[in-house]
C-alpha cells in the first residue's frame, strides 16, 4: 500500500502524522485505508488531492484517548499541530486552512459542518473505517484496550438501561456506529457506507443470536 500519486508529499508528512502512542485503531494502516477510501471517493466526487493527502496524513497528529474529556477537541487540537506543520513547510494561507478545516470536521465527536469538497470527503472517508468489519474490529480493539466488557449480561439490548458504552462495548453499536451512515456527505460515500452499515447491522445480529437474545 502506498500514498500513490503523491509519495514524496507523504514523505515529508508522515513524520508529524503521529505522536507517540500505541494504538493500533489509529495507526499507520488506518491512514493507509483513509487515503484509499479518500482516493475512491475522490474520484467520483473531485477533489484537491494535494489537500486530502494533508489533511489524510495529519488528521489524527495530535493523540487523544476515547476516554479522555478532551476527546471532543482532538480534531481541534491535529488542526491546529496541521497548521503549524505546513506553515514550517512554507504551505500558503489559504491551503493551510483548507486543510485545518478538512482535519476540524472529520470528527464525529467535534460535531462540526464540513463546508468544503475536502473536508466532506475526508469525514466520509474518515468514517468508512468505523463501519463494516473494519468498524467492528477497531471497536472491539479500543474497547479490549480500555478494559470495556463486551456486553451487559443482564440486558445486552439496553432495553431496561441507558446506553452506557463507557462500559459496554455492544451499547456503542446503537450509540453510534449504526447512526455513521445517515450522515454521510457525498454520494459516493454514502454508497459506499450503506454496504459496510448493513455489515454491522448482521454483525450484531448475530452476537446477540449467539449470546440467546
Amino acid at each position: 500500500m502506498t500514498f500513490a500519486p503523491l509519495e514524496p508529499l507523504a514523505a515529508s508528512l508522515l513524520p508529524h502524522a503521529f505522536e507517540p502512542h500505541d494504538d493500533g485503531a489509529h495507526d499507520l494502516s488506518h491512514l493507509y485505508r483513509v487515503w484509499s477510501n479518500v482516493r475512491r471517493i475522490a474520484a467520483e466526487e473531485g477533489g484537491d488531492l494535494r489537500l486530502l493527502l494533508a489533511a489524510t496524513l495529519l488528521h489524527d497528529c495530535v493523540n487523544v484517548e476515547k476516554s479522555s474529556p478532551l476527546r471532543s477537541q482532538a480534531s481541534r487540537l491535529s488542526a491546529q499541530r496541521a497548521r503549524q506543520v505546513l506553515a514550517d513547510l512554507h504551505w500558503s494561507a489559504s491551503d493551510i486552512e483548507a486543510v485545518a478545516h478538512a482535519i476540524a470536521a472529520h470528527s464525529f465527536s467535534a460535531g462540526l459542518t464540513p463546508t468544503t469538497l475536502e473536508a466532506r470527503i475526508l469525514q466520509d472517508a474518515d468514517r468508512l473505517d468505523s463501519l463494516g468489519a473494519l468498524g467492528v474490529a477497531r471497536t472491539f480493539y479500543v474497547s479490549g484496550r480500555l478494559g470495556r466488557a463486551l456486553y451487559d449480561p443482564a440486558d445486552p439490548r439496553a432495553r431496561q438501561r441507558e446506553l452506557d458504552d463507557s462500559r459496554f462495548t455492544l451499547d456503542h453499536f446503537q450509540s453510534k456506529l449504526l447512526h455513521l451512515a445517515e450522515g454521510f456527505q457525498t454520494t459516493t460515500g454514502s454508497k459506499l457506507a450503506q454496504v459496510r452499515h448493513e455489515r454491522l447491522e448482521r454483525f450484531r445480529r448475530e452476537l446477540l443470536e449467539e449470546i440467546g437474545q
